[in-house]
């Protein structure tokens, strides 16, 4: 279960990301956030996140940095497996 944004994410809180976050996310995927760069000047409504994709078996991935509208993503509610997107 997801719930929508427009809020700021929070380092530790899981994400579901997907196209209406940014188009390069054809694929969707589930993100862990370790950073929210406050500081980095971006377009309204968007932000920069660092890190880590995480796959159907709750394990990191790939570290990342991804650009995103606030707008567009969802907060995972749980980490149980079979609830993760894809899973």
């Amino acid at each position: 279960m997801a719930e929508a944004g427009p809020r700021k994410p929070k380092c530790g809180e899981l994400l579901h990301v997907t196209r209406a976050a940014s188009v390069q996310f054809v694929r969707p995927i589930v993100f862990r956030v370790i950073r929210v760069h406050d500081d980095w000047h971006t377009h309204h409504g968007w932000l920069w996140l660092d890190g880590y994709e995480i796959d159907a078996k709750a394990v990191a991935v790939a570290r990342r940095s991804i650009y995103v509208q606030t707008a567009g993503l969802r907060w995972l509610t749980t980490t149980r497996l079979g609830v993760i997107p894809g899973a």
